[in-house]
């Protein structure tokens, strides 16, 4: 009797979250169907860089080559040991609107990232700044749309989802139960509505006023968090300012990880952060995925009476409906949805126990204490 109203409970809310999500998409305008603007307002691009050789050079191409004039890029070279230097060095010398800064040590009580992206900051002074990662591929007008877009619809802070490309199908079938997850937690399409509460960052793109930025108290006030786009969201948010979102589909491109490893290592870097270093949250946002994402299908096939069995089967079929209406999915990334859960989970706790075990966190050859993470020292 439990496994049935298990089954119904969780059979009435797959049909519906796929369709909140479908909704959801169709809210969201492409960059790609945004007009070009022809006086654009003074922009900088700030990106933070450490030992990024292998990606940078193609990154480093496309944003250099945009369709925007009044601007400038500020690359900010932290602590790089690798050719990170050399490259930054041979595109400043072809490309003059390129300022390479170098950063030789982290100041105490800051993630390396975020004290590039402020630093950055400080050294500019346009009225609007772009916050983009480092391996960040743009089409030439992708810039120039998404500026256009947020003058013209008066938005202090503009994000855009990217769009993820893999060489791995077993990686992108992971993306794709990820996003979803990420979708219904983020709601990025009631971003822009001023009652809602749901609020959208993604470190890939960041567009932000100037004076929004420092009206929210700028990376200083998150110079701790290894999620700081979703705390800058959620900051601006509630300071009462204009947010919004666009789809990158084709415009902005990102290898975002290249293999399960790096995909769990950065799960890792940033889930016990999300749950706010509390054991307590992580256990409930790992049951939440088991019993909500893992678990119901192979439950309801494996020990599932034959109503159960048919309702399993039809949640399955909306989930490759889902797959095939939001590209670039693949059908059969519906039969992988608990693989793909079951991953998530075990590295979401993984992380809890990681960061505890060693008292901190190491990202790019940095080592942040627990404590430090806290703001306890």
């Amino acid at each position: 009797m439990i496994l049935f109203w298990y089954s119904v409970i969780l059979f009435v809310l797959t049909i519906a979250l796929n369709f909140y999500l479908l909704i959801g998409f169709k809210q969201i305008k492409q960059v790609s169907r945004q007009p070009i603007i022809y006086n654009p307002p003074p922009l900088v691009i700030i990106i933070a860089v450490r030992n990024e050789e292998e990606d940078l050079e193609k990154a480093l191409r496309s944003v250099c080559n945009i369709n925007y004039t009044n601007h400038r890029i500020i690359v900010v070279n932290d602590r790089s040991t690798d050719r990170t230097a050399k490259i930054l060095a041979d595109f400043s010398l072809r490309y003059p609107q390129l300022q390479v800064t170098t950063i030789s040590t982290l100041p105490d009580g800051w993630l390396g990232k975020n004290n590039a992206l402020y630093q950055g900051y400080l050294s500019s002074t346009e009225e609007w700044m772009l916050f983009a990662d480092a391996d960040i591929v743009f089409h030439p007008d992708a810039i120039n749309k998404a500026v256009g877009y947020a003058v013209k619809y008066e938005v202090d802070h503009l994000t855009m989802l990217p769009e993820l490309i893999s060489r791995s199908p077993i990686l992108n079938s992971v993306f794709a139960t990820l996003s979803i997850m990420l979708m219904i937690a983020m709601k990025p399409w009631e971003a822009k509505n001023p009652k809602s509460k749901a609020s959208s960052s993604i470190g890939a793109f960041n567009l932000v006023r100037r004076t929004a930025y420092e009206k929210f108290g700028t990376h200083v006030r998150i110079k701790l968090r290894p999620d700081d786009d979703l705390q800058m969201g959620q900051l601006i948010k509630k300071e009462g300012l204009r947010q919004d979102v666009l789809a990158g589909k084709g415009y902005v491109c990102l290898e975002w990880y290249k293999n399960l490893g790096e995909l769990g290592r950065g799960v890792q870097k940033n889930s016990f952060a999300v749950a706010k270093y509390s054991i307590a949250q992580t256990i409930v946002n790992v049951l939440n995925i088991l019993l909500t994402v893992a678990l119901p299908m192979p439950v309801m096939f494996i020990f599932g009476t034959p109503a159960i069995r048919i309702m399993a089967a039809v949640m399955l079929a909306f989930h490759m409906v889902y797959m095939i209406l939001v590209p670039p999915n693949k059908w059969w990334y519906a039969f992988m949805i608990p693989f793909s859960a079951f991953f998530l989970a075990w590295h979401f706790l993984k992380a809890s126990v990681v960061t505890i075990a060693q008292g901190g966190i190491y990202w790019r050859e940095s080592f942040y204490s627990l404590k430090m993470l806290k703001g306890k020292e």
